[in-house]
């Protein structure tokens, strides 16, 4: 049984933003399977399973804030009696750029309080991990991850997130290694500039007052939770 642990944060107000990378990619994973909606909570996390394409699989998504992952993950580790070879972690990482993918079989957290959650919890550095770029933040680290993606990441993630699920199916069927060969190399479209909307038009960043203009309408940006960075 493979287990992929996609990280993120609950609540619709971080559905879209940067932290939640890896949710996408295990809700696209679980759409290909189809298994959308399937999910039961349980061990502080959404899990689904089954066998999809030959393959025995468990997606998960910690249902703790991001800062909590390693707690839920070691309930679904402990339950399903996992070695950490059977397990893919995928995160966002502001220090790769956006539409660039990166497996790596170990090591540190890199400031990503997910993993590093999960490192204190589990003990070791030693699991694989996939790391999707969202980009640079250039100013502070905590606002960007909790941040949307501006339009012309938009416009491609869709794309970003197909290309890291094909990254993980091949994880699971080649390992680590093989993966890495063919998908760190991967590089996402250059953006259409002429499908993008002006700048600050819609979904831009908030002004002064918090306040965000939508497709839907003027919207006040909720301040995060703790433990959501």
């Amino acid at each position: 049984m493979k287990i992929v642990v996609g990280l993120g944060n609950p609540g619709s107000q971080y559905a879209a933003t940067r932290h939640n990378v890896g949710w996408m990619v295990v809700d696209r994973l679980a759409e290909r399977a189809g298994w959308s909606g399937r999910g039961r909570q349980r061990d502080s996390s959404n899990v689904v399973m089954g066998r999809y394409r030959g393959l025995d699989l468990t997606f998960v998504k910690p249902l703790t804030y991001m800062n909590d992952s390693g707690l839920a993950l070691r309930k679904v580790l402990a339950r399903e009696h996992a070695p950490l070879a059977e397990l893919l972690v995928v995160a966002d990482d502001f220090a790769i750029p956006f539409g660039k993918l990166r497996f790596r079989e170990a090591g540190s957290h890199g400031g990503h309080n997910g993993l590093r959650s999960i490192i204190g919890e589990l003990g070791t550095e030693k699991f694989s991990r996939l790391r999707v770029g969202i980009g640079d933040p250039g100013g502070g680290a905590i606002d960007h991850v909790l941040s949307t993606f501006a339009p012309a990441e938009r416009q491609r993630l869709d794309e970003l997130i197909d290309a890291a699920a094909d990254a993980v199916e091949a994880w699971a069927r080649e390992g680590t290694s093989r993966a890495a060969n063919q998908f760190n190399k991967f590089e996402l479209r250059p953006a259409d500039t002429e499908r993008l909307a002006p700048a600050g038009d819609v979904d831009g960043p908030p002004g002064p007052d918090g306040v965000r203009r939508t497709r839907t309408g003027w919207r006040r940006i909720r301040p995060a939770e703790p433990g959501a960075s």
